[in-house]
């Protein structure tokens, strides 16, 4: 005998109420979405190595790569030794040894800087034009001969009053041979050093606009990152976290925040020997970077170690360990990329991303296959949001050469493609 139909549930929200919401929050909602679209899941290189523009050749990264192998020759020519260099484990040294060999050998420069800055210093104008059209030619004919990094470009100098117009000059000249001795490689970028304030990005946007279209190029195609090295990009006057107005009036051009450790830590009054990537003051400054950039699509690179691994082999061996383990700090902390300044850094850039990115592997694949399996057995029941965070891991891992595709297929189950998926998807 059946009882009374059940009462309909009682709501007082009705479409027409739904309807005022959505239409009250879509400016909202539309300004959200443009000024946070989201991370990327391209490639992010694990470095940028800068190089002066006058040492640029179109060989560079195979030459880069000669060298850091043969520092590992003379120097911790087994994985013992390199493991003892480094104060590293000798059974995980030993896991990633052949790979990262076969990294140098294949692919030793992910990302390379033509530096115009710093690293090249103050020339008569004549020397830097010909040093500019020298080094965008020789980037011309490495790309055209295969021999090029996957992602490469310039640091100009700042757009500060004093070095403005050379900087320019010096970067259309560049831009100029690269196009004329071939086209514009998808991964150039421009580095925009000493940022100040939000009017020198705004200024920036403007430069790449007329550069586009003096070379013939199509709107919207150069790209730039800002590098963060003065405190005014940290914190404006008004008390204001200057990178994130400066992120958004980038207008989708600015590709990457990239730190520069000495500049500001010497703004801040910190002695030359306490300057450094783990110094509490950079931390700091990192930090704000990081909640600047995130869910902007904007990426954040740490800076570089200035105790380089070069002399006798206690020399190489102390600055080996310092970067290893600086390396691995910055990952640890979600600096996914960072800065090498000469060739014998390159051994353990990829011996601590490497093993960065094999550490709880297995555990890694193993819950992200529970989670597309849709299980929740196994003691970690995982947010949408970490199944991403897992996915993206394994991604970086792959980008790299740290894990292969056959390894994230047997650790999840699915192929990588579908973990891609996993990372790109929009959580939130």
């Amino acid at each position: 005998m059946s009882g009374p139909a059940p009462a309909a549930p009682r709501t007082g929200l009705g479409a027409a109420d739904l309807d005022a919401l959505d239409a009250a929050l879509a400016s909202d909602d539309a300004e959200r979405l443009a000024r946070y679209p989201g991370e990327r899941t391209d490639r992010q290189p694990v470095h940028t190595v800068y190089v002066p523009a006058d040492r640029v050749r179109a060989d560079l990264a195979p030459a880069w790569g000669a060298r850091a192998l043969a520092a590992l020759e003379e120097h911790a020519p087994r994985p013992d030794a390199l493991a003892t260099a480094t104060g590293l484990p000798a059974d995980e040294v030993g896991e990633v040894w052949d790979r990262v060999r076969a990294k140098l050998a294949r692919e030793p420069v992910e990302d390379l800087r033509v530096d115009l800055e710093d690293g090249y210093g103050t020339r008569p104008d004549a020397e830097e034009d010909a040093h500019a059209v020298a080094a965008g030619s020789a980037l011309a004919h490495a790309v055209a001969a295969g021999s090029a990094p996957p992602y490469l470009g310039v640091r100009c100098k700042s757009l500060e009053a004093g070095t403005r117009r050379r900087g320019l000059r010096s970067l259309d000249l560049l831009l100029g041979a690269l196009l004329t001795d071939g086209g514009l490689p998808p991964g150039f970028v421009v580095t925009l050093p000493k940022v100040t304030s939000v009017a020198q990005v705004a200024a920036m946007v403007d430069v790449c606009g007329r550069l586009e279209r003096g070379h013939g190029l199509a709107a919207d195609t150069l790209r730039f990152e800002i590098q963060v090295e003065t405190p005014q990009a940290v914190l404006l006057a008004d008390g204001t976290a200057g990178v994130a107005p400066m992120v958004q009036a980038a207008a989708g051009r600015c590709t990457g925040l990239h730190f520069g450790t000495y500049d500001y830590t010497a703004a801040l009054g910190v002695a030359g020997g306490q300057q450094a990537l783990d110094h509490p003051a950079a931390d700091h400054a990192k930090a704000v970077l990081q909640l600047a950039a995130a869910g902007t699509g904007v990426r954040v690179s740490d800076g570089s170690t200035n105790l380089l691994p070069v002399g006798d082999r206690a020399a190489v061996h102390a600055g080996w360990a310092r970067h290893s383990r600086l390396v691995r700090r910055s990952l640890e902390r979600g600096f996914y990329q960072g800065w090498d300044l000469h060739p014998a850094q390159l051994p353990t850039r990829y011996l601590s991303t490497y093993l960065f990115f094999r550490s709880g592997l297995a555990g890694t694949g193993d819950r992200l296959r529970r989670y597309l399996a849709g299980r929740s057995d196994g003691g970690a029941l995982d947010e949408p949001a970490t199944a991403q965070a897992l996915a993206a891991f394994l991604v970086r891992g792959a980008h790299c050469g740290a894990v292969t595709a056959d390894e994230v297929a047997a650790l999840t189950g699915s192929d990588l493609a579908v973990v891609a998926a996993l990372a790109d998807r929009r959580v939130g």
